[in-house]
């Protein structure tokens, strides 16, 4: 590990604790890690009609995936949500977009003390109409749609802010259940311990630039929640979860460590980028992190065995992974939209570790 990934280390260790934690220097460490002094003065001109390039959003989903730790494969389902009778589950169109809207009632749908391991949104592709194709263009032909998933947070304002949650090309003429991982999108809803609905946006987009490509993807169609579309296979959500009884995560924390009673382990710790207020317009994804923390205490051994010049046996950081982001960044007179991995923000593992 060079000087510059150990000084990075450190400062993140103290943010993801209990006492040391403050947004200055989480901030701080931010700015470090990308390089920046201050945060980017940002007029609300910048923010007009902001618009993620592809190649950042895909470059976003890959550094995703590759931070996904392997979720557990569990037979049990908490249950398969479908749409509320009487929500039209609307489509919208435009140019180059065309977007399709959903709701799932959650109310009682996750047992107490249970983890949500994985959930998936089914979509039903309608068969293709082919009437419906635009002629066939000299240049190269056009075989896929990009399909994105976002979740949906309704502010109290009244507006709408959503967050990337899943995205991929889907065939054509291809039809059939298609499934995307949302995991992230419950848990953001489960952070916000609402009891309204979750809502999710389905975006149909060309899988490259161009006119051709995007009226191509106007000839996906997804079945929708609306009681009116009489097509088979309504839009589903299917939740994998865990009973923390029988399968206690090791290493994580129980309720008794918030009382300071259990040994070193691992506590949920929820960052929201969207309620820091240096954060909110500048960190466009994702909404926020499970970034956790160490807490507890650790059995002191007898003087006699310490290690000469070790102190007191504490409860530390022992292994972390990445957060991947999408950020706005000036340069010069423009504005620009990047990706970026930060290391060691997510708590992996806690030990016990002597001072010294």
């Amino acid at each position: 590990m060079d000087l510059r990934c150990a000084w990075m280390l450190c400062v993140l260790c103290l943010v993801l604790t209990v006492q040391a934690f403050t947004q200055e220097r989480f901030k701080e460490a931010v700015l470090e890690q990308l390089g920046l002094s201050e945060v980017p003065k940002l007029h609300e001109s910048d923010l007009v009609d902001l618009v993620i390039p592809d190649h950042v959003k895909n470059k976003y989903l890959s550094m995703l995936k590759r931070q996904r730790v392997k979720r557990r494969a569990l037979p049990s389902l908490a249950g398969i949500l479908r749409g509320i009778p009487g929500h039209t589950g609307e489509v919208l169109h435009s140019d180059t977009t065309t977007r399709q809207k959903l709701m799932f009632d959650m109310e009682g749908r996750i047992p107490k003390n249970s983890e949500v391991t994985m959930a998936e949104l089914k979509l039903f592709k309608k068969p293709l109409d082919r009437a419906n194709l635009p002629a066939k263009q000299s240049h190269r032909p056009v075989s896929s749609a990009r399909v994105s998933v976002y979740w949906v947070q309704q502010q109290h304002d009244g507006t709408n802010r959503t967050s990337l949650i899943d995205s991929r090309l889907v065939p054509i003429r291809e039809s059939g259940w298609k499934s995307f991982d949302v995991t992230q999108a419950v848990h953001y809803w489960l952070r916000n311990k609402r009891r309204e609905p979750m809502f999710l946006e389905v975006w149909i987009q060309g899988e490259r630039l161009g006119s051709y490509a995007s009226e191509m993807a106007k000839a996906v169609r997804f079945t929708s929640q609306d009681p009116k579309d009489k097509a088979l296979g309504k839009p589903e959500l299917v939740l994998h979860t865990l009973n923390l009884d029988d399968y206690g995560s090791p290493g994580d924390c129980r309720e008794e460590a918030v009382l300071g009673k259990s040994t070193c382990c691992r506590q949920k710790h929820y960052i929201s980028f969207r309620e820091l207020p240096w954060a909110q317009h500048w960190i466009l994804e994702p909404a926020g992190f499970q970034a956790y923390r160490c807490s507890g205490s650790c059995l002191q051994p007898p003087r006699a065995l310490r290690r000469l010049g070790s102190g007191q046996r504490s409860c530390a950081v022992a292994g972390s992974s990445a957060l991947p982001i999408i950020y706005l960044v000036k340069r010069g007179n423009h504005t620009e939209i990047e990706a970026a991995e930060f290391p060691n923000m997510i708590v992996e593992r806690c030990s016990c570790v002597a001072d010294g």
